[in-house]
């Protein structure tokens, strides 16, 4: 297990504190192997053609907070990639009971050339004061760039000042790009600054309340825990600074990613006394069922919880056959998150579909719970089988689209955006759900089954741009293998 450390401002990166990865080319079975006998390594890009920022992963877990302010302790150009946040705010805002979400507060220190001479501390200072006077926040963060993290800004002594000074918490989140390879580091550092300097010690335990950690998907939860006797409290998303610090009171804590939410899980845990669900989400029959009666147990409602279940059987599963037999024998490939693309390829083997490849952006051998319960691909393997073309890519597109052309599948699944693209181009069908929650559970089976029907049975756009699309790679290296330029390949 990986002990938390709440003491240090600093969150340890993944690299030396799971031994994460970002390039493998092999097959899922070979990694779930590697991963479990030490005989896991780095497959090192020989370049990189795109790549994703842990500072946007760090942001984004405290910017939808409702009463929070963030500033970005750099150059205006590193808040350029988070404008998606406005137009997240604008289309969930009904999500979770919160009919009018307060506008999100983000703002940029603008450190310019002079300012990487002389330091950007004073900027800081003001910045901080300005924001508080302006929109009168409970909490600010402030998340620190590759351009501070060079010069050296003594970020963690300034936040304590102004904490002082204003009388409200001043966190700091130390994020810069260049201090991990992998992206999901972002989401650490946010959660660390979180659980060090925001949620308090509990008062008293709420014994209905569960912490759900996630993006900003549809109210699933609220549904389902209704029925169990059970309230959902979901971080950090639509949350307030209220609800953030009384999450210790929390009777247990789930959450939707391993890859988001693995590193607070293990915090509320280790240190606040939260019990985590260390099972893989509720992605696929086999591990809805586990991962509800792990909630039954820590909460106390086994009964509950088979009764629930016996009725998700009874609704769902002639639904899901029905579908199951529109899609049966249908290819699919991939693309995503590593826990969340771990869930799809376990929703389409529910379909009846075979996953002949997928792209994942890194790979965890283990999380901070240190719990083989919590690796959805194992739970994948063992459940549905082998998936071949297992590519750990690090968002790479070069590798993605060596692959679809190799592979070809009736249906490319994606989880980020731009990734779909790349198989309108191939003429393949693609489908890109923002909303985690959407294939969750028996019903989102159907769900999702639905989705994919509607995308396959209406390719002809995508087989009509493929015959006009530019593609900017050569035939040379189409024919590739796709780790062609992937030095220390696993051996194991």
């Amino acid at each position: 297990m990986s002990k938390v450390n709440l003491d240090l401002p600093e969150v340890a990166i993944r690299e030396t504190r799971l031994g994460s990865i970002t390039g493998y080319c092999g097959s899922a079975k070979e990694l779930v192997g590697c991963s479990r006998c030490g005989k896991l390594k780095e497959g090192e890009h020989q370049f990189n053609q795109t790549i994703g920022c842990s500072v946007g992963q760090a942001i984004c877990t405290v910017v939808l907070i409702q009463d929070a302010a963030v500033v970005s302790h750099g150059p205006i150009g590193c808040l350029g990639c988070l404008h998606e946040f406005d137009f997240t705010y604008q289309q969930n805002g009904d999500l979770r009971g919160v009919s009018s979400p307060t506008q999100r507060k983000l703002f940029s220190t603008d450190i310019e050339e002079k300012d990487t001479i002389y330091g950007g501390s004073q900027k800081l200072r003001e910045a901080v004061k300005e924001v508080y006077e302006k929109v009168n926040p409970k909490v600010i963060f402030v998340a620190t760039t590759c351009a501070v993290g060079i010069i050296g800004d003594d970020v963690e002594a300034i936040t304590d000042e102004l904490q002082e000074e204003l009388g409200i918490p001043v966190i700091g989140i130390y994020c810069e790009g260049f201090r991990s390879k992998i992206w999901t580091t972002g989401f650490d550092a946010g959660y660390h600054a979180i659980a060090r300097k925001l949620i308090k010690p509990a008062a008293e335990k709420q014994e209905d309340l569960v912490n759900v950690v996630n993006f900003w998907g549809s109210d699933v939860f609220g549904k389902w825990f209704k029925e169990l006797g059970l309230r959902p409290n979901y971080v950090t998303p639509y949350s307030t600074v209220e609800q953030l610090e009384h999450s210790s009171e929390a009777i247990a804590s789930i959450q939707i990613c391993a890859t988001l939410g693995s590193y607070l899980g293990a915090a509320l845990e280790q240190k606040f006394g939260v019990p985590e669900i260390k099972t893989s989400a509720p992605y696929g029959i086999e591990q809805t069922d586990r991962w509800f009666r792990e909630l039954g147990k820590l909460t106390h409602k086994e009964k509950e919880v088979e009764l629930f279940l016996k009725k998700q059987k009874e609704e769902w599963l002639p639904k899901i056959a029905e579908v199951r037999s529109k899609l049966e024998g249908k290819t699919a490939y991939v693309t995503g998150g590593a826990s969340h693309g771990h869930s799809l390829l376990a929703v389409l083997n529910e379909l009846g579909m075979k996953g002949v490849g997928a792209a994942i952006f890194h790979h965890d051998p283990l999380y901070d719970n240190g719990s083989v319960e919590a690796d959805a691909l194992a739970h994948v393997v063992d459940d549905y089988g082998d998936v071949p073309n297992y590519n750990v890519c690090n968002k790479q597109e070069y590798q993605l689209v060596n692959s679809l052309n190799k592979v070809k599948p009736d249906v490319l699944l994606a989880r980020h955006g731009g990734m779909t693209l790349w198989g309108a181009k191939f003429g393949i069908p693609s489908l890109l759900i923002g909303d985690e929650h959407f294939s969750m559970g028996y019903e989102g089976i159907v769900n999702y089954g639905n989705k994919l029907l509607e995308v396959i049975e209406n390719d002809e756009f995508v087989k009509n741009f493929s015959k006009h699309a530019i593609n900017p790679y050569t035939k040379w290296w189409l024919e590739q293998e796709s780790g062609k330029f992937l030095g220390g390949k696993q051996n194991g």
